[in-house]
């Protein structure tokens, strides 16, 4: 099974870059892992950094030990790195105040499964056949208002407090980690996107799904996705980064649109 990567982080219209991100292989497993940080003086950008290093390096060992990386040891990855920020805070400086969320996908070419965890609202997006799969839900008050039905969620992107969170990592309670329970089974064709809220607060399911439609390669779709961020954020806007990862070749990827009918033939 083929499996192509792709990424890219921009500070927006920020000074500071508080995203990170990581990505690793071992064999054949694959590790995408995305962090946007937050904290006064800067500590957004110390804490994505601690989470993304955390964590990749938490499901390396586990994977050289020959431990398996799906279902919940995604989670305990991700609660390693959150007992790294707890330190670091407990440091004091910069890093006093900082949070980061996070989402973490691992993919295994041999078993053709795929895995993945979040904390807050970075986002992981699983798309099949020219369309939205699965998303992972955000942590988020607005999210939460949407399940209760007090909000309707084609009001949610400009909602004023969409940006405050109900879980992050850096938290010692109230701390939710969502995981898949068990892999999930591949097809040639598939395609993930992980991102920070910087890039799909500006970029509906209905355009992530037309841009992948597009891409003649991985880099081609956050090519798009990135110049329709910059077109539409107001100044001064947050840092967006992604992560694209496609599974099979660019034509199994990608919708492949049907051809013209052939003109039809004199009658018998």
């Amino acid at each position: 099974m083929k499996i192509q990567i792709a990424s890219f982080t921009d500070p927006g219209g920020r000074e500071r870059n508080e995203d990170s991100f990581r990505v690793e292989e071992y064999g054949a497993l694959r590790l995408a892992v995305l962090a946007d940080g937050a904290g006064g003086h800067g500590g957004g950008d110390l804490a994505s950094k601690l989470v993304v290093d955390t964590a990749a390096e938490a499901l390396l060992r586990r994977a050289r030990g020959g431990a398996p990386v799906f279902g919940s040891n995604l989670v305990r990855a991700l609660l390693e790195a959150n007992d790294a920020v707890l330190e670091g805070q407990n440091q004091g400086g910069r890093g006093a105040d900082m949070r980061s969320t996070a989402v973490v996908l691992a993919v295994d070419a041999d078993l053709a499964q795929a895995s993945w965890a979040h904390c807050g609202d970075s986002r992981l997006y699983w798309l099949r056949n020219g369309a939205v799969q699965a998303r992972t839900k955000d942590h988020s008050l607005v999210q939460s208002m949407v399940d209760a039905g007090m909000l309707d969620a084609d009001k949610a992107p400009g909602h004023p407090q969409r940006n405050v969170l109900l879980s992050a990592l850096g938290s010692a309670d109230d701390l939710d980690i969502a995981g898949l329970p068990e892999p999930a089974d591949l097809r040639e064709g598939d395609a993930f996107l992980l991102c920070t809220d910087g890039l799909w607060d500006y970029l509906d399911d209905a355009f992530i799904a037309a841009a992948l439609s597009r891409a003649a390669a991985p880099a081609d779709w956050l090519a798009d996705l990135a110049a329709a961020v910059r077109a539409k954020a107001r100044p001064g806007h947050d840092n967006y980064t992604a992560i694209a990862v496609w599974i099979g070749l660019p034509g199994d990827v990608t919708i492949i649109r049907p051809r013209a009918a052939a003109a039809p033939g004199p009658a018998p």
